[in-house]
């Protein structure tokens, strides 16, 4: 029986119409969340990306600003406008787009933001309350994914779940939020260099592709009844296409589709997840400024 596909668009939908309650009590306080966006360079994929968190912030009534600067910034630049958006209070949230130029420390940069406004995650702060399952902010990807798990209506609790991907924007703290509660998974992460990976993915109930790479799950490599969730955006030569490329993920979709139980397609996935886990942190963070009770 081929999987039920997950709809990260639709989903991401519903998501956002739960929003419109906090928004709309911020309103009511003359307050409009804010999110700060700088982007380095023309990356395509970086620009894409982008222009799609404008677009769901002005439809949510956020307001989204995105600075474009070009290529040549240089690290002290950025540093020096990181602080003054730290210091505007009209901003709640400021994402700085990776990957940044090569002369620039990423490391240093994201240190550089205020972890009240790290609406990424990525600040260490947020990062040590994400391991000690506090309250910070969740990183957008692996919030994203856990909310399309929850979807599935599948017990996750004890489920054996690979993660194939140690990143640190995503495998990592996928793996500890899934560890922790509500899910009380039990996690393996594997990579690109674990050896025998489908003896890990074939005991699997859940098996996540994250791995920055096409084709790195088959469907020989799922057992019948898996979810799979695919995280992977990779841009492959395809002559058909007017771009000259296709997007695909991390795992070989159309086999997989006809043996798992769910599946989330790319695009159309994860994707739109992760933009609005975004919206959730700005409104979120501007929530916690005013004082005003967030769903969560």
């Amino acid at each position: 029986m081929p999987a039920t596909v997950i709809s990260g668009k639709l989903l991401s939908h519903e998501l956002r119409q739960a929003l419109a309650a906090p928004v709309a009590a911020l309103a009511a306080r003359g307050v409009q969340p804010g999110l700060t966006v700088v982007l380095l360079g023309e990356d395509p994929a970086s620009v894409s990306y982008v222009t799609g968190k404008e677009k769901a912030s002005l439809e949510l009534g956020l307001r989204g600003e995105t600075l474009r600067l070009p290529a040549s910034t240089t690290e002290d630049e950025l540093l020096a406008l990181i602080a003054r958006l730290n210091a505007d209070d009209g901003v709640d949230g400021i994402l700085v787009q990776l990957p940044l130029p090569a002369h620039i420390r990423s490391d240093k940069v994201i240190l550089a933001i205020d972890p009240a406004k790290d609406v990424d995650g990525f600040h260490p702060v947020s990062v040590g309350q994400l391991v000690l399952g506090g309250k910070g902010f969740v990183p957008c990807t692996p919030h994203g994914v856990l909310k399309i798990l929850e979807k599935t209506g599948v017990p996750l609790v004890g489920s054996e779940v690979v993660v194939v991907g140690r990143s640190n924007i995503v495998g990592k703290p996928l793996a500890l939020l899934l560890m922790q509660a509500p899910y009380h998974c039990t996690v393996t992460v594997c990579h690109t260099r674990t050896r025998n990976l489908a003896a890990h993915t074939l005991a699997a109930d859940i098996v996540i592709a994250a791995a920055g790479k096409p084709g790195t799950v088959t469907a020989s490599m799922v057992k019948p009844g898996a979810v799979v969730v695919d995280v992977g955006v990779n841009r492959v030569p395809d002559a058909s296409k007017a771009s000259g490329f296709a997007l695909v993920g991390d795992t070989e979709y159309a086999g997989i589709a006809e043996k798992a139980s769910f599946v989330t397609p790319v695009p159309g996935g994860v994707g739109p997840m992760t933009i609005t886990m975004l919206l959730h942190n700005t409104v979120l963070a501007a929530c916690r400024k005013h004082g005003i009770a967030f769903p969560e």
